[in-house]
């Protein structure tokens, strides 16, 4: 039977990899080069903030269910596809490195999912809500990177 713990655990990771989107697509969004890259450069800025809300709606529910929410020091970065680029005007890099962010958290959500259902309905309910605007981010970069690689 699923506990309380290893639910925690999860969403923790989910925060970590939702805080971790943001600072990418900050840097990203601001670094890129390029007229090629303006449209990228947009989305991304326009997606930061729905991925803080996503953090924070993480954080609020781990709190609730007993769980202490990590500071900074606890973090440790795992998003290698999203690191600033030397070649600022490589955009597909980009766009590949987000479509990897979101597959990944698509992945992560929908452990949490099954690791809730029958346990916790509120979190499975909370993760259903953010699976649904990941897999809008997916389709949106993937549609981005067909125009890239004609």
């Amino acid at each position: 039977m699923t506990n309380k713990k290893q639910i925690i655990e999860n969403l923790t990771k989910s925060y970590w990899m939702e805080v971790e989107t943001v600072i990418n697509y900050i840097s990203n969004s601001v670094n890129l080069d390029g007229v090629r890259a303006e449209e990228i450069k947009k989305s991304l800025a326009t997606d930061v903030a729905e991925e803080i809300t996503h953090a924070q709606r993480l954080a609020k529910r781990i709190k609730e269910l007993g769980g202490t929410v990590p500071g900074s020091l606890k973090f440790s970065a795992v998003q290698r596809g999203l690191q600033t680029l030397e070649d600022t005007t490589d955009v597909v890099s980009v766009i590949e490195g987000v479509i990897d962010a979101e597959a990944g958290a698509i992945k992560q959500y929908n452990k949490i999912i099954k690791l809730c259902d029958g346990v916790d309905y509120v979190t499975q309910d909370l993760c259903v809500q953010l699976l649904g605007m990941e897999e809008s981010h997916l389709i949106e970069f993937r549609g981005f990177l067909k125009e890239y690689k004609k």
